[in-house]
């Protein structure tokens, strides 16, 4: 296998979980963002970024962004993380919001994570109970597979992080 580096940015722990368990399947390297030096990460043959979504952004991506010229000969993946059930037109426009220009071709994979209000910031918190009032006014046979999963967590603890969300980048890392 390629030698291979986990560049990772974690809020709250579930993209931290999933680099565990990516590090325990491929033994990569792992750092994260706030450490990564571009000097190190070009060593590497395979990069993968992980990273949470939070309003619609990818944490950590604005490494790939500064950095994408000099690691454009790298095989470079993405693996986000997000506390919605999979939806492909959701996830389809996070890949459009957030990979343009030099990052347009880089796949992107997705694992759910976890929801604890209580481990929230604040900000987040709040962020999320006036989501949580805008969405609880429409019709709930309306309601996209994200607004579903949002009223469904409300004042629970729910982690819905599973090692099978890997095998789609397992798969491109050994390909």
């Amino acid at each position: 296998m390629e030698k291979g580096i986990i560049i990772w940015q974690s809020k709250y722990g579930s993209t931290e979980k999933y680099v565990e368990w990516l590090k325990e399947e491929t033994d990569f390297d792992a750092v994260q963002t706030a450490r990564a030096k571009i000097d190190m990460v070009k060593e590497y043959d395979i990069i993968i970024l992980c990273g949470g979504i939070y309003a619609s952004g990818i944490a950590g991506l604005s490494f790939l962004r500064k950095n994408h010229s000099q690691l454009s000969n790298k095989r470079t993946a993405i693996f986000c993380v997000g506390a919605s059930p999979f939806d492909e037109k959701a996830f389809e426009e996070i890949r459009e919001h957030n990979l343009k220009e030099s990052l347009k071709g880089i796949p992107v994979f997705y694992g759910r994570g976890a929801w604890d209000e209580e481990r929230m910031t604040f900000k987040d918190r709040t962020l999320c109970r006036i989501l949580q009032k805008a969405v609880a006014k429409k019709d709930p046979a309306e309601y996209e597979p994200w607004m579903a999963a949002l009223m469904c967590a409300v004042g629970q603890k729910c982690d819905w992080t599973d090692k099978e969300y890997l095998n789609p980048l397992l798969e491109f890392v050994r390909g």
